[in-house]
């Protein structure tokens, strides 16, 4: 195959777009503006940075986010062979040294001779946009206002968005371990890589109470306060009561202090975030709070009383667009099919979700690169197979009837005309089913 792609966004997805287009022998220019231009929630220059937490979820097949996994590896996933190669111990999470594995997607994708990076913010959409060359817009869910401001003009001026936020990461030196004991909950994936900071039932009230009472950093001038379900910030979680924590991230469950032989009232758990144990994040933990609120809270818990900020948590905007409105499960524009769209910003939240979105859109542009100068309706990509993690997400993001429209990750819940059956059998159709029908688009 031959041809040629334009890549906006060199994070999760638009590497993985700029892998699979070169695999399949089709040239790339890949854009990223970082390090010149840097959004508020990155810290490096580095493909693929993760930004939030370290971790991909689960590899249980049983659960929809670890056969999500089994249908990445059968594509050819870079970034999945990446984590998997910088895994560090998590339970049976995948885990990753977050610095390790974004380097080495840079080092692969800067090595490989069909794509050339260009260390640069693009202005114009309209400037790439060239008659035969596929563009995959896979800027995240932050941008440039300028570009935002641009793309607006394409996809309309629904103003779409959600507040992220990201988690504190402590020093590990700065643990006091004849409080904080080594544990995964119900010893389940061998190495734990968890740190657990046991609570008694007076220190968690007390801990509720400070999150209640602490101030938060403001929102941008005029915007509204909007959240992910899936990754409140914990201040914002603790308004509902104390079981939202409790039961939620801080559930003490499969847990035992070793100081006690007894499970505690509440446990907060820290995470693994390198393979040298320098650095563990806060799990559950993403926050607005101010800077000093989240020393001083945090200071509060046993065992953390004289930890070290290596990073605070912190809020940030993201943005994505009206996908059931805008676009084709292809991850193509409907009314401009050379213009693709993959990660957050199509509203498929999470890692995973920006990897496969990535992945198909990859795979979608080279086609049409390879197809040079056909028309329109011949350039509408073949759709992953229902009854696939892939292809069921993909259809859930782009229902037209889809109205209350939100980010959302891939779950089995998307899925459609599912046989009634007993948990146990369902999770075996769950896996077949997967298993031949990305068989059957890999061979495509």
């Amino acid at each position: 195959m031959s041809g040629f792609v334009r890549i906006i966004g060199a994070g999760l997805a638009g590497s993985e777009a700029a892998w699979q287009c070169a695999r399949r022998g089709v040239l790339v220019e890949l854009f990223e503006m970082r390090p010149h231009v840097m959004p508020p929630a990155h810290h490096t220059g580095d493909f693929a940075e993760l930004v939030c937490s370290n971790s991909f979820k689960g590899t249980d097949n049983a659960r929809c986010a670890g056969l999500l996994k089994d249908e990445l590896k059968t594509l050819g996933s870079l970034v999945l062979e990446a984590a998997y190669a910088e895994r560090i111990p998590g339970g049976t999470s995948l885990i990753v040294d977050r610095e390790r594995f974004s380097r080495r997607i840079t080092e692969a994708i800067t090595n490989h001779p069909l794509i050339d990076v260009r260390r640069k913010a693009v202005r114009d959409l309209n400037q790439l946009a060239e008659p035969g060359i596929p563009v995959i817009v896979a800027i995240g869910p932050m941008t440039t206002d300028e570009f935002g401001d641009n793309l607006a003009e394409l996809v309309g001026k629904a103003n779409l968005y959600f507040f992220d936020a990201t988690s504190p990461v402590l020093a590990a030196d700065s643990i006091d371990r004849d409080v904080v004991f080594e544990a995964s909950r119900y010893g389940k994936g061998g190495d734990a890589g968890y740190l657990n900071v046991p609570l008694g039932k007076e220190e968690f009230i007390a801990f509720h109470r400070a999150l209640l009472e602490a101030e938060v950093a403001p929102l941008g001038h005029g915007e509204e306060m909007r959240l992910f379900e899936g990754c409140l910030p914990l201040e914002e979680m603790a308004r509902r009561g104390e079981d939202a924590i409790r039961f939620g991230p801080m559930k003490p469950v499969g847990l035992t202090d070793p100081r006690t032989g007894a499970a505690p009232y509440a446990v907060l758990q820290l995470r693994q975030e390198d393979a040298m144990r320098s650095a563990y994040s806060i799990v559950g933990f993403q926050t607005r709070l101010k800077y000093r609120e989240q020393e001083r809270i945090i200071r509060m818990l046993p065992g953390l009383e004289n930890s070290w900020f290596i990073r605070h948590g912190r809020m940030h905007r993201n943005n994505y667009i009206d996908s059931p409105r805008l676009l084709a499960p292809t991850l193509q524009m409907r009314e401009r099919l050379d213009i693709l769209f993959a990660g957050q910003v199509t509203g498929l939240e999470g890692y995973q979700a920006a990897v496969m979105t990535g992945l198909i859109a990859g795979i979608n542009a080279a086609r049409i690169a390879g197809f040079g100068s056909l028309g329109d309706e011949e350039h509408m990509m073949n759709e992953v197979p229902r009854h696939t993690v892939i292809g069921e997400a993909l259809r859930w993001m782009s229902d037209a009837g889809n109205e209350d429209f939100r980010p959302t990750a891939p779950v089995f819940g998307m899925w459609k005309d599912v046989p009634k059956m007993r948990k146990k059998e369902r999770i075996a159709w769950y896996a077949k089913m997967s298993k031949s029908g990305i068989a059957r688009f890999n061979e495509l």
